[in-house]
């Protein structure tokens, strides 16, 4: 049963730096409270942990994700299964991170805290159960969850579909779950119209044109794809993200290349995907910034674990299609994809808009006035 909790002034947002899905989510949510007149603030996890054991996880992550057979197997046998390695790491980080997190809470007084990294949720669980008046929320953009995200003390599990609030109750069956369309940034519901970014971008109207990302990371063969892309006469806007070595790659390419734009990391990506036909990149928060402007999309099947399962929920959606990570694949993709319009376009619809208010309303649900 829902209790008034009051006027809701403050949230804490819990992220993680690994990649930049998770703060994108958390601003886009922290964006619809703001516009409340909320104060928010995000913070990162890996932080929190302190700086040698933040990046000492950052290592491991990427060391697990580069060999797919490894990391699969500890997706599955281990966070997926409830495996003892997992919950040994999600308790060592959540004993590193509550004394940091326990000062921010302190000085900024949260009524609420929504976690869209998982181990923030062991966090937020570990505040309720110090005493912390608090309402918890866990935002999860996967296809299904894994051990990290539930705790049962968290007072709603905000997810993207039937599914994923069914694996929730996998591990919860008394878990309240809400399923919503989860916001983008602001910026993607005010991006320019296509013409207009073409014409700022110096791209042909009549050009077939591709946005080419892969997550902060730059996972896959993006500079080879960018080329064979561009030798078959399709211009690409080609986004490094924080990969440095990927981004010199693309900048001398680009040098050859004239159909080659390449960015670094850039806020720019609301203006590339307007000016796009469709979007290739990894399963992920970009796939619902593309579907919010309408856009199709070409996946990177790049991710193991997690990013498989995401990848096979994007193509249910439909307007999609996937590739193996090779440059033949990804450009014999596009093309294929380009000359059938009944696959290439997304339907409009206008849901993706009303995603910031699903979230409002969910928070509102908890009992708090906004």
């Amino acid at each position: 049963m829902t209790t008034t909790q009051g006027t809701l002034t403050r949230t804490l947002f819990i992220s993680g730096s690994l990649g930049k899905g998770h703060d994108v989510l958390a601003e886009a949510c922290a964006a619809a409270l703001a516009a409340r007149g909320v104060e928010c603030e995000i913070v990162d996890a890996m932080r929190l942990m302190g700086k040698g054991a933040g990046a000492a996880g950052d290592w491991v992550f990427r060391r697990l994700l580069s060999v797919d057979p490894v990391y699969d197997a500890f997706h599955f046998s281990q966070l997926r299964a409830d495996g003892r390695l997992a919950r040994l790491l999600d308790k060592l980080a959540v004993d590193r991170m509550f004394p940091h997190l326990k000062v921010v809470v302190d000085r900024f007084q949260p009524q609420l805290v929504v976690s869209v990294f998982a181990t923030g949720a062991g966090a937020a669980a570990r505040l309720k159960g110090a005493g912390y008046p608090i309402a918890s929320v866990v935002a999860m953009t996967d296809s299904f969850a894994h051990r990290f995200w539930v705790h049962e003390s968290t007072d709603l599990f905000l997810v993207t579909s039937a599914a994923a609030g069914e694996s929730v109750r996998r591990y919860w069956p008394e878990a309240r779950v809400e399923v919503i369309t989860a916001p983008v940034r602001p910026e993607f519901y005010a991006a320019p119209t296509r013409n207009a970014a073409r014409d700022h971008l110096g791209i042909p109207s009549d050009a077939t044109c591709v946005l080419l990302m892969s997550g902060a990371w730059g996972l896959g063969p993006l500079a080879a794809a960018a080329a064979e892309l561009a030798s078959g006469g399709v211009w690409v806007l080609a986004v490094a993200g924080a990969n440095a070595p990927l981004e010199r790659k693309l900048r001398v390419l680009a040098e050859r290349t004239p159909l080659v734009i390449p960015f670094g990391f850039t806020d720019r990506v609301p203006e590339l995907m307007a000016a796009s036909d469709l979007v290739v990149t990894s399963s992920g928060d970009t796939c619902r910034e593309a579907r919010t402007l309408g856009r199709g999309i070409v996946l990177l099947d790049v991710v193991p674990g997690h990013g498989r399962e995401n990848l096979m929920h994007e193509l249910e959606l439909g307007g999609s299609t996937a590739c193996m990570p090779t440059p033949e694949s990804i450009a014999r993709a596009v093309r294929s994809f380009v000359a059938d319009p009944a696959r290439f376009r997304v339907p409009p619809g206008g849901e993706a808009h009303l995603a910031p208010a699903q979230f409002v309303a969910a928070v509102q649900g908890l009992g708090f006035d906004l």
